[in-house]
């Protein structure tokens, strides 16, 4: 049996040890090391080289169709455009999270010229997909591939996101009822 002191001192050592870690992981993110290694700047756009161009996510789910169901059904596919009102879908702070590839080149200009990039699709995690697309398309009868193709493959488009990208936009809130990463 825990005496009220003793619980008290372990509820207290428990509380500091959350507060600890949430202070560390929040430095992590504000001082640009993330959460993990991949991508350094918060978004996977800014680290692919300039010879890739958003090409929508309809594309990306010509190959990659169950993937794309499921992104369908989400908040990021159906509200992060849809719920923006109309006075702040031209609002660059609004566009940073809200509009995929925003502010990169041949990403995200409007709903009119690019409506494929409206709201946060493959590219705003993944980077421009066009690279992608064309190493992979020679490969799609094959039904084994070699080593360097596979290698080939994954360097042809930044990795799945980790928490920093999602931090860029879910941890740096610009209004308050915002959606937490889970």
């Amino acid at each position: 049996m825990l005496t009220s002191g003793r619980a008290s001192r372990i509820i207290f050592g428990r509380y500091c040890f959350v507060c600890a870690s949430a202070v560390v992981v929040s430095l992590l993110a504000v001082l640009g090391g993330g959460l993990a290694a991949q991508p350094p700047k918060g978004k996977a756009s800014d680290v692919v080289s300039d010879d890739r161009e958003y090409i929508g996510a309809h594309r990306c789910g010509v190959c990659h169709l169950k993937v794309y169901k499921s992104w369908q059904t989400t908040k990021h596919a159906k509200d992060a455009w849809e719920k923006v009102p109309d006075r702040y879908r031209a609002d660059p702070e609004c566009l940073m999270c809200h509009a995929t590839g925003y502010g990169q080149a041949g990403g995200f200009k409007d709903a009119a010229s690019t409506p494929g990039l409206a709201g946060v699709s493959c590219e705003a995690c993944h980077g421009p997909g066009s690279k992608h697309e064309a190493v992979c398309k020679p490969l799609m009868e094959k039904k084994k591939l070699s080593p360097e193709e596979k290698k080939a493959v994954r360097e042809s488009i930044a990795p799945p996101s980790s928490r920093n990208v999602c931090l860029a936009c879910h941890q740096e809130q610009k209004h308050k009822e915002h959606p937490k990463v889970q």
